[in-house]
């Protein structure tokens, strides 16, 4: 009989603070649990004081842990139930020491010969983490060696019954293509977030599950030191939403280790008292006063970015918006101002009464911003909606943020632009497209920075529209008012926006300097990591606080109750 199960933990918060497990059900088979079990916890930690197996230091979330992985397994079907997991855990952790652990258990309980099975990390560094406590494991017990054999310089596992093989892999030697490994673990996939292609990379390594229903494949990893982008960000996304309950998918399991976001809101984290919400190992591999004096050090004397590192790393909080020092004082209720159903350039047209906008940056190694904020029908509330252009060329010169900036274009939020054009024509189509509308102002429509729009002017002269619509928009500390007037109106919910995640990424990278009074927001603060979209924003902000009026066609006025005859 199929067992009824629900990965989802709608109650994880609860659970998470009070120190009980995140796996909301018992192994669906507690025989294979219990084998499995016995196999994992006779195996031995190397690196540890007198060489202790994993039943004698380890916690029960350990177990909870290996015991859904296994007792997934229907031995009647030959088929696992739950076949794909991700634990997202603070650095320390024994990450790496439990991957070896689950790796060699499931070469042990493997049936199929000649089966591969893969230890497939980003680098081949972050690969040996894994296969050196793996292939100590086998040395270190006279039994083990008797039906593996270990291969240290091809770093291999074999069974010397099954002919199955375990096989570390590092994804930068380009070993990945065409395998058919029936078990995969994929460890610091948070790295590979960084790589490009590292989604079909991935699709690649985990195809030959199609034809081993009894596999599986599990994701290890710590919380990325840069907003999470690309293959990292869509699994993390979609491990939270089947743990919370928004997605249904039984096959899917996430045993997430990371703080309620009231805590986040309210800097918990900090607390040494709360270590251990993303530390289940704190008292074994992990220190508490080691926590406690390198929090102290990062906060204290490191910067922003040692603090955010170290944050990620070790409590596993998330970089986003809110965590620099220095951030735009609106980052803090971003997240809070987003309107879902603000999900399009035609939302926002559809609702607005009048529209201004900004563009920002368009060098060719550079972004090209375009932000617009349309002050809607009935409410009065301002929406902004944001896209930003970029260059192939650009990305091959700012390969840090590659691979972040093509997750942007699948979503749409950026055009990659292969011709030297492409972007000026991008951004002028929308401009006309709105003008066509009749939703701009007759004057003062089109906010610029003042310097370096000569191509995009011409363009849109060539076009014909009037040429009073444009205006210089003053930079630097000359826009402190228009960026603490914003923050203001995103603070009290009078700005909302559509939760774009390259306006996210943009604010999370955004840094103020004090110039005197003035808040002083540039791109020469924030280093390479851009922030043109946000700087787009803040010139169409400084238009639509000037109150303007459409000058556009009968039917926007009569929207509004006025009736020309």
């Amino acid at each position: 009989m199929t067992p009824t199960w629900s990965t989802a933990c709608p109650d994880w918060e609860q659970r998470i603070v009070a120190g009980r497990s995140l796996i909301p059900f018992a192994p669906l088979f507690p025989d294979e649990a219990e084998a499995a079990l016995k196999v994992f916890k006779s195996l031995r930690v190397v690196d540890l004081p007198n060489q202790p197996t994993f039943g004698a230091c380890s916690d029960q979330w350990v177990f909870d842990f290996v015991g859904a992985i296994f007792g997934a397994y229907d031995a009647q079907n030959a088929r696992r139930l739950i076949s794909e997991f991700l634990l997202l855990i603070a650095k320390k952790n024994s990450k790496s020491t439990i991957a070896a652990g689950i790796m060699i258990t499931a070469l042990i309980r493997n049936w199929r010969h000649t089966n591969e099975l893969t230890l497939l990390a980003p680098t081949m560094e972050v690969a040996n983490n894994s296969y050196i406590p793996a292939s100590a494991m086998v040395k270190a017990d006279p039994e083990l060696q008797m039906v593996l054999r270990t291969s240290d310089h091809q770093r291999t596992i074999k069974h010397l019954t099954t002919d199955a093989e375990l096989k570390v892999v590092a994804a930068d030697s380009d070993t990945s293509a065409g395998k058919k490994s029936g078990f995969i673990l994929v460890d610091e996939l948070w790295l590979f977030g960084k790589k490009p292609r590292s989604s079909a990379m991935l699709q690649e390594a985990t195809g030959g599950l199609i034809a081993r229903p009894e596999g599986f494949v599990i994701y290890l990893t710590t919380h990325s030191d840069e907003p999470p982008a690309g293959v990292w960000k869509s699994k993390l996304d979609y491990f939270r939403d089947v743990r919370d309950g928004k997605i249904t998918d039984t096959e899917k399991l996430g045993v997430l280790y990371e703080f309620p976001e009231p805590m986040i809101e309210g800097e918990a984290y900090l607390d040494p008292d709360n270590f251990y919400i993303t530390n289940p190992n704190i008292g074994r591999s992990v220190r508490r006063g080691w926590l406690e004096t390198k929090l102290k050090e990062a906060v204290s004397g490191g910067g922003d970015d040692d603090k955010q590192t170290f944050l990620a790393k070790h409590l596993n909080v998330p970089i986003g918006t809110r965590l620099r020092r220095d951030r735009w004082a609106g980052a803090d209720a971003w997240d809070s101002a987003a309107d879902p159903e603000l999900a399009s350039l035609e939302d926002l047209l559809d609702r607005a009464e009048v529209v201004t906008a900004g563009i920002d940056g368009g060098g060719l190694d550079d972004f090209l911003g375009l932000a617009l904020i349309g002050r809607e029908r009935g409410t009065q509330r301002w929406m902004l909606w944001t896209m930003a252009c970029c260059h192939e060329k650009a990305l091959d010169r700012r390969k840090d943020i590659k691979t972040m900036v093509q997750g942007f274009a699948q979503s749409g939020e950026v055009l990659i632009c292969r011709s030297g054009e492409e972007d000026i024509f991008a951004v002028a189509n929308i401009i006309e497209q709105v003008w066509s509308r009749g939703l701009f102002p007759e004057k003062n429509a089109v906010g610029l920075d003042p310097v370096g729009v000569a191509a995009i002017m011409d363009e849109l002269m060539a076009r014909e529209l009037p040429e009073d619509m444009l205006v210089g928009v003053p930079q630097g500390y000359k826009l402190s008012g228009v960026t603490k007037g914003m923050a203001r109106k995103v603070d009290d919910g009078s700005l909302v926006h559509g939760a774009s995640g390259l306006m996210s990424w943009c604010i999370g990278n955004a840094k103020t300097e004090k110039r005197g009074n003035a808040d002083y927001v540039t791109k020469q603060a924030s280093g390479s990591m851009k922030i043109d979209p946000l700087i787009a924003a803040f010139n169409a902000f400084d238009l639509m606080s000037r109150h303007p009026d459409a000058a556009g066609g009968p039917s926007v006025y009569e929207d509004r109750g006025i009736l020309f005859l």
